[in-house]
């Protein structure tokens, strides 16, 4: 027997907090949301809010608009590096600390009278301090637990780096959203002639940490899956990371096939380039590189050398968090726009209604690659 389908009315009047540096992407989530809700053009969801600093770096938050019964969702890039204040003179780029004091402080300034508040933070603060192996802090667990007791109901990210830090806030709401449906599709867009079969394509993982989402693109594409493990050196510490010594390969052939590595973010990048580059040696055709989040902490010399070498052909990162104008400029580069699908995870959630379908999209990448293998 099905179930009954529930008409839900809004939780509550839909607002949107757009954090400093996410202007852009609050502004197009606000646009698809006026196009399906019929609102005028000069109507807005967003709601004005902003982060006030003294002369001395201190700051407080700034909410005006009434908060009274307001469904708030805020939206939060705590590795925008690209916005700064004034501190005794000199310009300071913000920190991820700096974005999050910045969080906490319009949460405050709701002053509890909010109905609910939701907060969308695509990449999660501290999301790699996620586990204890030694006399250390757990930094991720303590700002889910610090933005819960605050009043916070919902936490919104997405391909968080270990999903069961949510273990910190059981009995609160966390949902770890994946980009992978909106990665393939801008694969297929952009590389029309790739075929997506076991004699072609390959998924590898870079790491034995990121097998839980290359096995689900190895599912739902029903492609071959390799993965790489990191041999790396415990009795040192170096730029706050024991360092890898070499990178082992588990997998079938890879000669001639293409390859999308896939992997949560990019960092430095340094061990994804070795990767691609030991594949290539290894008779790889075309090298791939799926990443939700481009932090590119190095800069872009590493990446222009090896796309010249021939070593990588592309690389996908969203528009979650902030990328700098010059990347969006790379011969080598992809920009995933996440932003109809925040849009989409906000409509649905504002009616009360499930997002269990948005979270796992596999029948909806399965349409999309039979489409394409019908055109081609």
């Amino acid at each position: 027997m099905a179930s009954v389908d529930f008409k839900h009315t809004p939780h509550g009047d839909l607002a949107i907090i757009s954090m400093r540096g996410c202007e852009d992407i609050s502004a197009k989530v606000d646009y698809y949301l006026k196009q399906w809700r019929n609102a005028d053009e000069d109507q807005t969801y967003v709601i004005p809010a902003n982060c006030p600093r003294f002369g001395s770096g201190e700051a407080k938050g700034v909410l005006e608009h009434t908060a009274r019964g307001l469904d708030a969702y805020i939206i939060c890039d705590c590795f925008n590096h690209g916005v700064t204040y004034k501190m005794y003179g000199q310009t300071v780029p913000m920190s991820p600390d700096d974005h999050y004091q910045d969080l906490k402080r319009i949460i405050a300034a709701f002053g509890g009278k909010a109905s609910r508040i939701t907060v969308i933070m695509p990449m999660l603060y501290e999301g790699r301090q996620h586990r204890r192996t030694k006399r250390e802090s757990l930094d991720c667990a303590m700002a889910l637990q610090e933005l819960v007791s605050m009043g916070v109901k919902n936490i919104i990210t997405f391909d968080a780096h270990d999903p069961r830090v949510q273990n910190a806030i059981p009995l609160d709401g966390f949902d770890n959203v994946q980009a992978t449906y909106q990665m393939i599709k801008a694969l297929l867009k952009s590389v029309p002639d790739i075929k997506l079969d076991r004699e072609h394509t390959m998924i590898v993982s870079p790491d034995e940490g990121g097998m839980g989402r290359c096995i689900y693109y190895s599912s739902v594409l029903g492609l071959e899956l390799g993965m790489f493990y990191k041999r790396r050196n415990y009795s040192i510490i170096v730029n706050g990371k024991n360092p890898i010594e070499a990178h082992e390969f588990l997998g079938a052939d890879v000669k001639g096939k293409d390859l999308i590595l896939v992997d949560d973010m990019i960092s430095s990048g340094e061990s994804m380039l070795d990767i691609a580059e030991r594949l290539k040696k290894r008779g790889a055709n075309r090298i791939f590189i799926f990443s939700t989040f481009g932090l590119f902490v190095e800069g872009y010399e590493k990446f222009d050398e090896y796309y010249e070498n021939g070593y990588i052909n592309k690389i996908f990162t969203t528009n979650l968090i902030y990328n700098e104008p010059e990347l969006l400029s790379k011969p080598w580069y992809c920009n995933v726009n996440m932003s109809k699908y925040i849009a989409l995870l906000i409509d649905t959630l504002n009616y009360d209604n499930s997002i269990s379908n948005l979270l796992n999209p596999a029948d909806k990448i399965k349409n999309v690659v039979a489409e394409y293998n019908k055109n081609k």
